[in-house]
């Protein structure tokens, strides 16, 4: 009975061998940032035994520093979340660096720089304003706002310098629907402008002057608003024919000469097999040319010391000469 209790006892002190215990001295305490779940050991590293065993010696400072971090978060307060226990993290210590940049700011439309240029206050608008006519709150713009009150009346008055046989009603609702797709080909263009893209053709926007060219185009895009792409659209006697605004693609047929495909596939094949790669004759010209414009300028450039060198080697001889004989005029005298 005794050997069986010794023997339980010493698997159970084996066991509890393999693993280390949860309590972790450290002789500065770590800087625990539970919000981000991070840990900061100031104590300095042991040298010998980083030198000696430096993975097992890593490994283990590595264990202790997240036992106290765990050891932190078991102390932080819990609440069950979907039958689960989580615990609260509290607000981060450290700030970490973005994982992307700082947005830019948004460009600012025509208006605003314009505004911005003049020093015009942007001021809230009301969304209601009081109406005496009828005594009651309007909305500023919108569904029955005020800018509509000219669809609504049931009498209109004529201008003085109008048709009297033109529709005013008509006239004010056009004039509405331009105001209304002014506005959006603008919106559009602000965004092109901020997104640096083209925008795309909305048609004509309409002006009070139009030109020779503005009605031009305005006749080519109508004529090709019908189904048949303005192939079946009747002309009026005496109209010149529409100018081609755009440019019609051509697609080489599917099934055609097998000759031709033949020879361009031949002389692409021709291209690829050439050893060398295709020289730029103008351009081998020009930079020839230019080299030997350099070589003459820098032999010009020499010319004038090896001038000077001459000159001075000559006056030297000359000296040498006057000091011997004279000037050359004497009667030498030689040794008998």
């Amino acid at each position: 009975m005794a050997d069986l209790v010794e023997s339980v006892l010493q698997k159970a002190a084996e066991k509890e061998s393999k693993y280390k215990s949860i309590e972790v001295h450290k002789d500065i305490d770590l800087d625990i940032d539970a919000g981000n779940l991070l840990a900061v050991d100031p104590n300095p590293l042991d040298a010998k035994k980083l030198r000696e065993k430096r993975d097992e010696y890593l490994i283990s400072l590595a264990r202790d520093n997240t036992q106290l971090l765990i050891n932190r978060i078991w102390e932080l307060p819990v609440e069950r979340v979907e039958g689960t226990i989580v615990a609260k993290l509290p607000a981060p210590k450290t700030i970490l660096p973005r994982e992307k940049p700082i947005p830019k700011p948004k460009p600012e439309t025509k208006w605003q720089q314009y505004a911005k240029l003049k020093g015009i206050q942007n001021k809230k608008k009301a969304r209601k304003v009081w109406d005496d006519e009828i005594k009651d709150w309007r909305p500023t713009w919108g569904y029955q706002s005020r800018v509509n009150d000219e669809l609504n009346e049931w009498v209109l008055e004529v201008p003085a310098n109008a048709d009297p046989y033109e529709d005013q009603f008509g006239k004010a609702k056009k004039a509405k629907t331009e105001r209304v797709a002014k506005n959006e080909l603008q919106r559009m263009r602000n965004i092109a402008r901020a997104s640096k893209l083209k925008v795309p053709g909305v048609g004509l926007t309409p002006t009070d002057t139009p030109s020779k060219d503005h009605l031009s185009k305005a006749l080519t895009l109508a004529k090709k608003s019908t189904a048949s792409v303005g192939k079946f659209t009747d002309s009026l006697p005496k109209e010149k024919p529409v100018k081609n605004t755009g440019k019609k693609r051509k697609f080489e047929p599917n099934v055609g000469d097998m000759s031709k495909e033949k020879s361009a596939q031949l002389d692409i094949l021709s291209k690829m097999a050439k050893a060398g790669p295709t020289v730029n004759v103008t351009k081998a010209m020009k930079q020839h040319m230019l080299e030997e414009e350099q070589q003459r300028q820098k032999t010009n450039s020499e010319r004038p010391k090896k001038a000077k060198s001459i000159k001075k080697s000559i006056k030297r001889k000359q000296g040498k000469d006057t000091k011997r004989g004279g000037g050359g005029k004497g009667k030498r005298r030689g040794r008998k």
